[in-house]
């Protein structure tokens, strides 16, 4: 176990006592709970001191609608769309799940107001700022209300992809996993097309992962780690002038000095078969275990390595990208969450995830013995979620 891990009781939140909560739960069932609304509202009503880590993934910026807006004035009969791009055609509204996902390049909302009724748009979600310093902002609010929510020792896990200001067209390139429909930089089926702000160039990476970890340090988080996800089958992307994206950034941060943190329960195999053999060698031991002179290691340490049954985890990590049928976009795959659920959460603890989505943390928590506290804006992610966590042993495999 890691010198960081303290003591941790079991959590005093449960689901018979969310009576601060005033919004009532879409579905609460065995230690799951989902919500479905708005996260820093929902957040501001949950107790303190009550969740062991928070594993999640925010709508990156200026990548996609997420189809939770709604519309103030103007004519309840207009859908509201741009029209489309380079010739006529049916229009069909841009939302965040539903048959749509072959809609064509450049049919979008409008955002702000509607051009064609004057109706006014009302939108929670998070993702659509203007610029990369409202969105971090944004982020920053949030994340205040989830330290708020942490055990003193409590971590949190965010996963972040980076955007590039959009290329000649005045308009947001973003290349991830989560916009497998993406084929230009002019929008399409649940994207949006964002300006440039002033203080980005056209074709420059927005740096939004770094920018969001340096304001949380800055608003009182320890950054302890940046690990790379690694992806070995990344999202094709028709670019000559950089190397394709094939990695996103999963930051640990901690509420306090000390942490709950089970290394042990994450460890790597060792890199070299001969691990633990006073006959073999190895780079790992060496670092982990000081040498004594210029001969070798220290008496017995060949020993210890032994019971260790692995190595430190390192922070690069490569896992494949997992789509989900029921999702437009492709979900947290649940090996990437695997690791910081028993981590960062002792057995019978509490996750939380709010930006939940398909529920992927949800399951996953379930599936380890913790409880889990979801999060989710748009209600069609919530019963999503709610099927899904019907099901038995969805991730045994990963065992």
């Amino acid at each position: 176990m890691s010198d960081n891990k303290s003591p941790s009781p079991k959590p005093e939140l449960s689901v018979e006592n969310h009576a601060e909560v005033r919004i009532a739960p879409s579905y609460d069932h065995a230690g799951i709970t989902i919500y479905n609304g708005d996260a820093l509202e929902i957040l501001r009503q949950l107790p303190d001191a009550t969740v062991n880590c928070c594993i999640t993934s925010p709508p990156y910026w200026s990548l996609r609608d997420y189809g939770t807006a709604t519309w103030d004035g103007g004519d309840t009969e207009c859908d509201h769309l741009q029209p489309r791009k380079g010739g006529e055609g049916p229009a069909s509204p841009i939302n965040g799940g539903g048959s749509d996902r072959d809609t064509s390049v450049g049919l979008q909302q409008f955002h702000g107001t509607c051009r064609k009724c004057g109706a006014r748009r009302v939108d929670a979600q998070i993702g659509l700022e203007r610029t990369p310093e409202e969105y971090v902002a944004r982020l920053v609010d949030v994340f205040s209300e989830v330290n708020r929510v942490l055990r003193d020792d409590g971590t949190l896990w965010l996963n972040l992809g980076d955007s590039f200001a959009g290329g000649g067209n005045n308009r947001g390139g973003n290349p991830s996993e989560k916009s497998p429909k993406q084929k230009s930089n002019r929008g399409g089926y649940g994207q949006i097309a964002t300006p440039i702000p002033e203080s980005l160039k056209p074709k420059d990476l927005c740096g939004i992962p770094w920018r969001t970890a340096f304001a949380l340090q800055e608003d009182g988080w320890w950054l302890r780690s940046d690990i790379i996800w690694a992806k070995p089958a990344p999202m094709p992307e028709s670019v000559t002038d950089r190397p394709t994206k094939a990695h996103e950034y999963m930051f640990l941060l901690a509420k306090s000095k000390r942490y709950w943190y089970d290394a042990a329960a994450i460890r790597e195999p060792f890199a070299d078969d001969r691990m633990g053999n006073p006959n073999g060698g190895g780079q790992y031991a060496r670092e982990l275990y000081p040498v004594r002179g210029q001969n070798g290691l220290r008496t017995g340490q060949w020993t210890r390595g032994e019971e260790l049954g692995g190595r430190n985890k390192r922070d690069v990590w490569t896992v494949n990208s997992d789509p989900f049928p029921e999702a437009h976009f492709a979900t947290f795959p649940p090996a990437l969450i695997l690791p910081c659920v028993l981590a960062g959460c002792p057995a019978g603890g509490t996750v939380l995830d709010p930006f939940s989505g398909a529920g992927t943390t949800a399951l996953v928590a379930k599936e380890q013995g913790r409880r889990a506290i979801g999060i989710e804006l748009n209600p069609d992610y919530v019963s999503m979620t709610a099927r899904r966590l019907r099901q038995d042993n969805l991730f045994s495999t990963l065992l």
